[in-house]
């Protein structure tokens, strides 16, 4: 078997300061359905850049990128 033991489609970001691999679709609407997260209770920050919830479904994460996703949780 050769030297690399990730797949060719798999990158690695940084995700709440954490490294993160994404295998598959690079783009940040499906990483925030893998997370099982709902859009609309999230705020996503992509390279210190505010992401517009019209944006997720079109925006290709590439490897090195830093993402932070704020979970907004009600309460009393």
């Amino acid at each position: 078997m050769g030297a690399a033991s990730k797949k060719p489609d798999a990158l690695t970001i940084t995700l709440n300061g954490e490294p993160y691999t994404l295998e598959g679709d690079a783009h940040l609407g499906a990483l925030i359905a893998t997370l099982k997260m709902r859009p609309t209770r999230i705020a996503v920050e992509l390279n210190r850049q505010v992401v517009p919830r019209a944006e997720y479904d079109r925006t290709i994460l590439k490897a090195g990128d830093e993402l932070e996703i704020i979970n907004f949780v009600g309460g009393g």
